[in-house]
């Protein structure tokens, strides 16, 4: 069975620094580099523009929590929950 876990952040939108642009820069690599790697099976964005869905493949919790804590907006994180998946089809 795979070890799917989707993981939805939301980050605190008041106060976000003049460099901002560049962290998304930096958050858009790391994601790149995710998806080349095969740890990530989706990522979708919300359109309230205060975080993202991630699908991460083959990871567990532990795993997808240690690999959250090192994007670039987790230092603007107000939340983060994680749900183990089973995929059906």
């Amino acid at each position: 069975m795979n070890n799917n876990i989707l993981a939805i952040f939301t980050i605190a939108t008041d106060n976000l620094p003049e460099d901002f642009q560049e962290i998304i820069k930096h958050e858009q690599a790391v994601i790149a580099a995710w998806k080349a790697d095969g740890l990530i099976e989706h990522l979708f964005l919300r359109p309230t523009r205060n975080g993202a869905v991630i699908v991460f493949k083959d990871v567990d919790e532990a795993r997808a929590k240690e690999l959250m804590e090192s994007l670039p907006l987790y230092q603007f994180v107000q939340t983060v929950e994680y749900f183990p998946l089973m995929k059906q089809f």
